[in-house]
């Protein structure tokens, strides 16, 4: 069975990215958008991978009976092996390593098969796309990175566009494309979505887009409303 039988068909799905919502309160920023919401993202930085140090299982682990919707934990980490017990008994549905973490790569991957969650892919920008083939056997999702990575507030990479067509190709002549989702992650703005949609991405990763959005309802069916290339 797929990981994503169970969601909406032909539409942009949006996973919330807690690394927008007020830290003072995360449980009233859960309630809040927890009627739109698809997935939530969480961002977890080890400060060697990436600069700085974010989220935690703990906080995962606090935060999992606020809701039933699925936890995506983006391990960002230098060792994620060493990681993947603790988040998955704290509640991630889905744990994304990215093809940067080199050998560790399918280790960490069959690992997270092994406990029974839902596993994806990231990939840099300045990484070949084709480094995704061995392992879309394992995988649910390949998270494309728009802008570099640890970094948020900024427009995506001019190139971020063709390599969700890409990387959908690549899917295609795999004939994976009912099992592998490609997730647009970085630079998701209101000018933005609509030609990353286009483009093919099946999932974004929303932070200030639905944070900072004056009106949920509205934004949400927005979102869902958005055209793919075959429906456009």
């Amino acid at each position: 069975m797929s990981f994503w039988e169970s969601f909406p068909k032909q539409r942009l799905l949006t996973e919330v990215s807690l690394w927008s919502a007020d830290f003072t309160c995360f449980g009233e920023e859960i309630q809040r958008v927890d009627p739109y919401a698809d997935l939530y993202h969480f961002d977890v930085s080890d400060g060697h991978f990436v600069p700085g140090l974010l989220f935690f299982a703990d906080l995962v682990s606090a935060l999992r009976p606020l809701t039933v919707k699925p936890f995506h934990v983006h391990l960002m980490a230098t060792q994620p092996l060493s990681h993947i017990d603790n988040f998955i008994e704290a509640g991630a549905d889905l744990i994304s390593v990215h093809a940067e973490n080199g050998p560790l790569t399918p280790a960490a991957l069959q690992a997270i098969r092994k406990k029974g969650a839902g596993a994806g892919l990231a990939i840099g920008l300045d990484t070949a796309l084709e480094q995704a083939l061995p392992y879309l056997d394992l995988i649910d999702v390949v998270i494309l990175m728009g802008t570099p990575m640890g970094i948020k507030g900024i427009e995506p990479s001019r190139y971020a566009f063709e390599r969700i067509r890409h990387m959908q190709a690549l899917i295609a002549a795999a004939g994976m494309v009912e099992q592998v989702k490609v997730e647009a992650d970085g630079g998701i703005r209101h000018h933005t979505v609509p030609d990353l949609r286009l483009s093919g991405a099946d999932l974004i990763v929303a932070g200030s887009l639905v944070f900072k959005a004056p009106d949920l309802e509205e934004t949400f069916t927005w979102l869902h409303g958005l055209p793919t290339r075959a429906s456009a």
